[in-house]
């Protein structure tokens, strides 16, 4: 029988908290069993396990995610769409760097497909027809606009800029910049 008051919802939420207080990895099905006082086989009628709730996570992630990033791309074009769907990756990181870290999680195919992982690829391309590129180009300005955005917010957020100079924020602007030209002049195969 199931506890009351729990349900799979509040457990995957708690669970998204606890990533972002101590980090994605170290979230375990015990460790939300301590934090609801209950016994581990209390939860087992809403999780099969610790990789069922950090999947679960990274769906919930995944959404966030790409409500942000719909709400934001709303009426935006070109560079100006590049950069706003650039900053909800990096404010988001910023604010729930363990929700973060479950989004870059590899989902097995079938999971994959319905979660709202699709709905980031449709939003960068919807930001790549503005600068014009076709198939298969359009492919791969998703993975390095993809390769970009996560690489540099894994970087900062893990302290690779915290000594030098100039400001992370500016050169963030001008990464941005970068692309945002390399795209309108996107080299011939």
């Amino acid at each position: 029988m199931a506890r009351v008051g729990l349900t799979t919802e509040r457990l995957t939420r708690a669970g998204a908290e606890l990533a972002d207080e101590v980090g994605f990895d170290q979230v375990t099905v015990s460790e939300l069993a301590r934090r609801f006082d209950v016994k581990v086989a209390s939860l087992y009628s809403h999780l099969k396990n610790s990789q069922d709730l950090k999947t679960k996570i990274a769906l919930l992630a995944l959404e966030e995610l790409a409500d942000r990033g719909a709400a934001d791309l709303a009426g935006r074009a070109g560079k100006d769409a590049l950069t706003a769907l650039a900053n909800v990756y990096r404010d988001y990181a910023r604010e729930h760097p363990g929700r973060y870290a479950a989004a870059q999680m590899r989902l097995d195919p079938e999971t994959a497909a319905a979660s709202a992982g699709v709905r980031h690829a449709q939003m960068t391309r919807a930001i790549l027809r503005g600068y014009e590129l076709t198939e298969p180009d359009q492919t791969h300005a998703v993975r390095l606009l993809g390769s970009a955005f996560h690489g540099y917010i894994s970087l900062e957020m893990g302290g690779g800029f915290s000594h030098s100079a100039p400001d992370t924020q500016e050169t963030w602007s001008r990464m941005l910049d970068a692309l945002d030209a390399l795209l309108r002049n996107w080299p011939a195969p």
